[in-house]
């Protein structure tokens, strides 16, 4: 009886180490999920802290960006608008060079209704003084005369060209009278040498030699003389480039007293 009653003693003393560990166990539990649910809890708020630092970083550069986009368009504002005062000054500046250029070509007009007769004036006399002269090149002189009759009358040629030309004209015939120069024509039917010295003599002589004459300023006709046979071949040899240059003995026009 002594027994069982131990033995029960005994059972109910460890149902209730049971029952504690039960209720440990148990308790356990509880503060495993409360450390858990903290856990959680810290890391759901750290992942929401890490995500509202990120719109705020976000939300930063993208002020960065507006700030700096706003600085360029302001910068790009400011550059624009020196750009235009500076192209409306260059415009101004345009418009009152047209303003003087239309000026110029009003008086341009006038000078070349002025210009012209004086154009016309000068081929004339040029034309005149190539007739008095000696008949030395006579179709390339003439042909000369002829081009420039020809240009004055052309309207796609300018003032200034015409002018250029005409003078260029003059300063050929100026040439002719210091220059030495030799060229086959004719006298008659005969195929001659000339020799031009300047504008003092124009001599020939035939290419056999045998006939030598000059021309008469008086009486505007060839004259035969064979005593300069020996003057005209030196000459025509310098004039060649196949003798030295030497003094000369040719026919000179006498000058005429003025009347």
């Amino acid at each position: 009886m002594s027994h069982s009653r131990f033995h029960a003693a005994a059972l109910l003393r460890s149902g209730m180490a049971v029952a504690g560990l039960l209720v440990t166990a148990s308790v356990f539990a509880q503060s495993t999920a409360t450390v858990s649910k903290a856990i959680d809890e810290q890391a759901a708020t750290e992942q929401a802290a890490q995500q509202t630092q990120s719109r705020v970083d976000k939300l930063d550069d993208e002020t960065r960006q507006a700030v700096a986009e706003y600085r360029s368009v302001i910068q790009e504002t400011d550059s624009l608008r020196r750009y235009n005062e500076q192209l409306e000054g260059t415009i101004k500046a345009q418009l009152d060079e047209m303003e003087t250029m239309q000026r110029q070509l009003g008086e341009i007009e006038t000078t070349a209704r002025e210009v012209v007769p004086y154009l016309q004036k000068m081929l004339g006399t040029l034309d005149d003084f190539i007739k008095l002269d000696l008949p030395f090149l006579p179709q390339e002189r003439a042909q000369r005369i002829a081009d420039l009759k020809d240009m004055m009358t052309r309207a796609d040629v300018s003032i200034a060209e015409k002018f250029r030309r005409i003078v260029e004209a003059y300063q050929v015939e100026m040439e002719y009278g210091r220059t030495l120069e030799s060229y086959q024509g004719k006298v008659g039917e005969k195929t001659v040498d000339f020799l031009r010295a300047g504008r003092v003599s124009l001599m020939y002589q035939t290419l056999d030699g045998a006939e030598t004459g000059y021309w008469d300023a008086d009486s505007k006709t060839w004259v035969q003389d064979n005593d300069y046979e020996d003057a005209v071949k030196a000459g025509l040899k310098i004039a060649k480039k196949q003798a030295a240059p030497d003094l000369l003995v040719v026919p000179v026009h006498a000058p005429m007293e003025a009347k």
